[in-house]
């Protein structure tokens, strides 16, 4: 099955189609599948809590410029790492910058849908945190991507799944129309909510976006 779904994943960028008619039961993928594309540098589907996000390998710059391109999206613009628990997060935020208060303040809302921006440590790449010196990072209470991320050992890049101009897609089918038949998607539904996560910044508390 996994092997299957490398060669799939393979084969997206040359049999890539945007807004294909949508198919009645889209591909959708095992998270066993899945970890095995993002161990080939893949950019996959999954589902969030308000909508479908596409991620990768935060490690890898391969990876992490697929993404980029395909969203067309500029690298100065800085990305979000959705994660499983705190210590995922630890090798690219600079922990030591935030007192207990700040903590206490940002744990209160974890696990759950609002992001915050933490200083990055300087070993941080800048293909994640682009023209600035802090990253963007969740938490996340979606029990699919708490699976994900704890099976994959590593917190997974999170951005938007829409192409440039279109709405974010909020379903399977949603992806499909929009990315094309071949585009990997991990089977599941969204938490429901009706807007992308609330951002906050770590040290200062700040309301940088409205959830």
């Amino acid at each position: 099955m996994a092997s299957n779904a490398i060669v799939r994943a393979n084969n997206v960028e040359s049999r890539f189609r945007p807004n294909q008619p949508v198919k009645n039961n889209p591909p959708e993928m095992t998270p066993e599948e899945i970890i095995a594309l993002l161990n080939q540098q893949q950019v996959i589907a999954y589902p969030t809590e308000a909508v479908f996000g596409v991620g990768c390998d935060p490690d890898s710059e391969e990876a992490v410029n697929r993404l980029l391109t395909l969203k067309q999206r500029p690298v100065e613009k800085g990305l979000i790492l959705i994660a499983a628990n705190y210590q995922q997060l630890m090798p690219y935020i600079d922990d030591s910058r935030l007192d207990a208060s700040q903590r206490e303040s940002v744990f209160s809302r974890w696990p759950g849908p609002v992001t915050f921006v933490f200083p990055a440590k300087s070993t941080t790449p800048r293909w994640l945190t682009g023209r600035f010196d802090s990253l963007a990072v969740r938490v996340t209470d979606h029990p699919l991507v708490v699976k994900l991320c704890q099976t994959y050992g590593k917190p997974l890049v999170s951005t938007s799944a829409n192409l440039s101009g279109q709405p974010p897609c909020r379903n399977a089918q949603e992806v499909i129309a929009q990315f094309g038949v071949d585009f990997p998607v991990l089977a599941g539904e969204t938490g429901g909510r009706l807007n992308p996560s609330e951002i906050r910044d770590a040290l200062t508390g700040e309301l940088i976006r409205q959830g």
